[in-house]
């Protein structure tokens, strides 16, 4: 089924207050047909925003975990629709003692302090929502930060280079995706540890890539500097000043100390291509 109605079934289906779990299925489907509509992000929003705001309590919390997969697998399109004023507003409605707070639940609001804050923290991209959540701070609305529980997935990562750690590591991968498909919360507590210690690991591989990039240009701007130093000196057009300047930096003493630091032959080891023996040669 396609358009607004597909959705809108999709979403009826589940968000049903009867549902005494979530309907996985539905949710998924209600979450593919976002992505396939050209317009399914900015439907998909408003039709959340009515059940979220539902005086029955099962129907707006169904809605608030379809609203938080939907952040998980609809992609930027859906975050930045997301992150308007025109949605994050129907959020505070919930919370707002000028308009539906004194007849949501604690545990409908709760919940949505705690998907604004997740937001703040997972897309720190969308400004608005951090500027909507420190106004409800601001105003007393929020008293102070949820915790975030530990069995809540967190978002995909954003795109990474290629050979990036979670590409490379196949156990990883493996061990993730069959955490991820798990209904056991245990599961879902070690997937989300499991995605953090990834991430740190990919950001402590690319500072340690960052500093020798950072190595290698420095090496490279000297080297600049010494051809323009000795097709200068070739010219005899190199001041005193300058010669004396060079002599020091690219002596011979200096350039064999270079090349027996262990920290070069761990530069050229690390950046280096590897090559894999072909055959003996003849």
């Amino acid at each position: 089924m396609d358009g607004d109605g597909g959705l809108e079934l999709w979403l009826n289906k589940a968000t049903d207050p009867g549902n005494s779990e979530e309907n996985w299925e539905a949710i998924q489907r209600f979450c593919d047909q976002v992505n396939t509509d050209p317009d399914g992000p900015s439907v998909a929003l408003r039709l959340l925003a009515h059940k979220i705001q539902s005086p029955q309590e099962a129907e707006a919390l169904h809605a608030l975990t379809v609203l938080e997969t939907c952040m998980n697998n609809c992609g930027e399109s859906f975050h930045r629709e997301a992150g308007k004023f025109r949605f994050l507003n129907e959020l505070i409605k919930v919370l707002s003692p000028k308009y539906l707070g004194p007849w949501s639940t604690e545990r409908v609001k709760s919940r949505v302090a705690e998907v604004i804050f997740s937001w703040t923290v997972w897309f720190p991209q969308e400004a608005k929502i951090r500027e909507a959540y420190q106004m409800l701070k601001k105003q007393g609305v929020i008293k102070q930060d949820p915790k975030l529980p530990e069995d809540k997935i967190l978002p995909p990562p954003s795109p990474r280079p290629k050979n990036s750690i979670f590409d490379v590591d196949d156990e990883k991968a493996k061990l993730l995706a069959r955490l991820l498909k798990s209904s056991h919360a245990e599961d879902l507590q070690a997937a989300n540890k499991l995605i953090k210690g990834m991430i740190k690991e990919e950001q402590e591989r690319s500072a340690r890539v960052s500093k020798r990039l950072n190595t290698i240009q420095e090496v490279q701007s000297n080297v600049r500097l010494l051809d323009g130093m000795l097709i200068s000196y070739k010219r005899q057009e190199l001041a005193q000043p300058e010669l004396e300047r060079l002599q020091p930096k690219f002596s011979r003493p200096t350039i064999d100390s270079l090349r027996r630091s262990p920290h070069t032959s761990k530069l050229w080891a690390a950046t280096r291509p590897s090559v894999r023996p072909q055959g003996p040669a003849v």
